[in-house]
């Protein structure tokens, strides 16, 4: 028996891909609310674990369906609203130093700004394989430091979350060659 598979145009909204990516991002405020109660607890695991395998899922959908502009853009929206909600969350509890997690804003922020500004004006810079490891790396330094097992290590969750710092860094470098490179040979 085959399966149907719809099949998506780029300007295509309302997708199974998409549906998830809303889903994702209207399920931060009740994790952002456990962070605010208690940051190092088993529901607060769950649904960050479920948080981030959806993040999967959606990356599925959309390749197996057809990717969007609205997917391109809702996807890293949130992811970044997701990991950099939960790590603010996780500096005012103390868990995290501040200065990691503005080194991970500021690139975030920067690159996100240069992707769009690039992209209105014709170029794609789509997100490398380590922008995805990238992204995995920091997911686990929340998770560690959600985990009520690895509560009374603080550093664990600390050495992952500089791990994701030097990735966040070197992929945001990655995205700024890729893109100058891009406009010479394109003349953009």
């Amino acid at each position: 028996m085959a399966v149907y598979e719809q099949s998506f145009g780029p300007s295509a909204l309302a997708t199974p891909a998409n549906a998830v990516t809303i889903t994702r991002l209207l399920l931060a405020v009740p994790l952002l609310m456990l962070l605010a109660d208690h940051t190092s607890s088993w529901p607060a695991v769950a649904l960050w674990v479920i948080l981030c395998i959806t993040d999967g899922i959606d990356g599925f959908l959309a390749r197996r369906q057809g990717a969007t502009r609205s997917g391109a853009f809702l996807d890293p929206l949130a992811d970044k609203v997701l990991v950099l909600g939960a790590m603010v969350a996780l500096v005012a509890a103390d868990r995290f130093w501040w200065v990691p997690v503005v080194l991970i804003a500021a690139r975030e922020v920067l690159i996100s700004a240069f992707r769009s500004y690039w992209g209105r004006r014709g170029l794609a810079v789509p997100a490398t394989q380590w922008a995805k490891v990238k992204t995995v790396v920091q997911e686990v330094a929340v998770g560690l430091a959600l985990l009520p097992l690895t509560a009374g290590h603080p550093s664990i969750a600390t050495t992952v979350l500089w791990v994701a710092v030097v990735l966040t860094l070197a992929t945001g470098a990655q995205y700024v060659h890729a893109g100058s490179r891009a406009t010479r040979t394109t003349g953009a």
